[in-house]
């Protein structure tokens, strides 16, 4: 069985994704993690979790990539064979009155994952991104 990590999983691109491996894939178990921000519709994002939570396979944590010490803790607990990593904060507009959001989700939440990936060795780890890096 294949154990993968999935951050932002309560996102439109990460919902779909760990969606179509756990009605597709019998061999994977997916932990996802998610800060459940209220960007987009929190409801949304509770509706699109709760359609995971029935699936036996999925497991979820509400976590904040920047906050090192609950990465590392999800980390320790858990090996990986294959991280993806999906969470941002999204949105190019928000992100002129809202830089410093931005700065501890898309570049040290990201650092933070790459870091502990990196420490404990897993062996893929594939970081999406969006069409908001165009601008």
């Amino acid at each position: 069985m294949k154990k993968l990590l999935i951050t932002g999983v309560c996102g439109f691109i990460g919902f779909s994704f760990a969606n179509y491996l756990l009605k597709n894939n019998k061999n994977v178990k997916i932990l996802g993690l998610d800060n459940l921000n209220n960007y987009y519709s929190p409801k949304l994002k509770n509706q699109r979790l709760n359609i995971l939570k029935k699936n036996k396979k999925f497991v979820f944590k509400k976590i904040d990539i920047s906050d090192e010490k609950s990465i590392n803790k999800i980390f320790r607990k858990n090996k990986f064979d294959l991280i993806i990593h999906l969470a941002a904060q999204a949105g190019v507009r928000y992100s002129i009155d809202n830089p410093d959001v931005y700065l501890n989700s898309n570049i040290l939440g990201t650092f933070n994952v790459i870091k502990i990936a990196n420490k404990i060795k897993v062996k893929h780890l594939i970081i999406g991104s969006s069409s908001s890096v165009y601008g």
